[in-house]
């Protein structure tokens, strides 16, 4: 690699690992006030706990070309034996930076209610069992849906769609928050949201862009579609929500955004022109009109994740199957979408992906979180949630409340 693109993927590096605490603030300024404390350190806990479980296990299974079929790697390179290379060590962070980041969003879907010391056990065994073999399959020297031809630049599967069908595993089993949804439970910060939703498309550029894996056309153009898509997606989702209840909010700017950012993630490296576009704004309207089906099939998604992150996933895999463009990289190897010659090849591989990746996370996550509920308990009790995760969970509160003023701990 050349000294420049060696900056480009430290740079990017930085500002994935950037975005878990912009997460952090996302999530924690749409909880409720007494939960805040609680939801930054799930998040934060991800940036302490998931490196340590990385470079003892993570990298070597997701690198070690094994017998397994394309299944999962070696341990060959455990606790990072071996591992020497200035580039090998680089891409190690990097990929990090996204297993860290993973298992942060799906703390989102399961705000209010989930035990701390469940939390702290799923994290690490998650990774393992979830992200660590989904990775390989796709990003893995011989994953077999890489070899089959399903594109995936940045995560849009690995990450985005595993999280949010983990979080409908883990909901299924945890349940719905008391009271809801006949307590309305609004955002106690929007402030913190826009802050974090800013920090987080900030950081997405290193996401999407440093996934090229060089400082060339593909980073740049990946640049540009990260761009795009996140605004395309706020404009789209304010169109949404005006449309259907007469006014624009900062909350559907910001989550708008992710929608946007979420669905281009997978395609970054793989469309040109104004596709980007298209998959911001079809995004916004979709993950908008998502969020009804928690109240339709009552599943308690706290954060909306689901809406966001799984259907965004999905909405930007079915559509590279559509716009995949080589040709606007130079005649890159991969396969072209429907829209340029491709034929419905590519986009069977797409669905194929996405349907085997959804069924193996539900499945594994399920009985992660059954394990669990057997053993350490699963949920906090009723007395806990009432007076919220912050003070039973950890004995703090967030805000000090004086005479001269309050706040709604509800």
């Amino acid at each position: 690699m050349e000294s420049g693109d060696v900056t480009w993927i430290l740079v990017s590096s930085a500002l994935v690992l950037f975005m878990t605490p912009g997460l952090a603030l996302f999530y924690g300024g749409m909880v409720r006030s007494k939960n805040v404390l609680n939801m930054l350190l799930m998040n934060v806990y991800c940036m302490g706990i998931v490196p340590i479980v990385w470079v003892l296990v993570g990298y070597s299974l997701v690198t070690g070309e094994g017998p397994a079929a394309g299944i999962i790697g070696t341990l060959e390179y455990a606790g990072m034996a071996g591992v020497v290379d200035p580039e090998e060590i680089l891409f190690a962070f990097f990929a990090m930076t996204f297993a860290v980041i993973t298992p942060a969003l799906i703390s989102g879907g399961v705000a209010d209610r989930m035990k701390w010391s469940a939390w702290a056990v799923f994290v690490p065994v998650w990774v393992l069992l979830v992200f660590v073999p989904v990775f390989y399959w796709i990003y893995g020297p011989n994953g077999w849906l890489e070899e089959r031809g399903s594109l995936d630049f940045a995560g849009g599967t690995v990450i985005h769609i595993n999280a949010g069908v983990a979080v409908l595993a883990l909901i299924a089993v945890l349940g719905k928050r008391r009271g809801w949804p006949k307590d309305i439970m609004p955002p106690h910060n929007l402030p913190l949201v826009m802050i974090g939703a800013a920090i987080l498309w900030f950081g997405w550029f290193g996401f999407n862009a440093g996934s090229a894996g060089a400082a060339d056309a593909s980073a740049i153009q990946a640049f540009m579609n990260t761009f795009l898509a996140g605004s395309a997606g706020m404009i789209a989702w304010l169109a949404a929500e005006t449309v259907k209840g007469g006014k624009a909010t900062t909350l559907g700017a910001a989550s708008g955004i992710v929608a946007g950012l979420v669905a281009i993630t997978p395609a970054a490296g793989h469309v040109g022109g104004l596709a980007a576009l298209a998959f911001g704004a079809i995004a916004g309207v979709l993950c908008f009109a998502a969020i009804s089906l928690k109240y339709r099939f009552g599943y308690d998604d706290s954060l909306d994740v689901v809406a966001v992150h799984l259907v965004g996933g999905l909405i930007g895999g079915f559509l590279i199957g559509f716009f995949a463009d080589p040709e606007a990289f130079g005649g890159a190897d991969f396969k072209a979408g429907l829209f340029f010659g491709g034929g419905a090849e590519l986009l069977v591989e797409q669905v194929l992906s996405m349907v085997v990746v959804m069924a193996f996370c539900f499945v594994v996550t399920y009985i992660i979180a059954k394990a669990l509920d057997a053993t350490i308990g699963l949920r906090v009790s009723e007395e806990d949630e009432t007076r919220g995760l912050d003070l039973s969970q950890h004995a703090e509160t967030a805000y000090n409340l004086t005479e001269s003023g309050s706040m709604d701990r509800v």
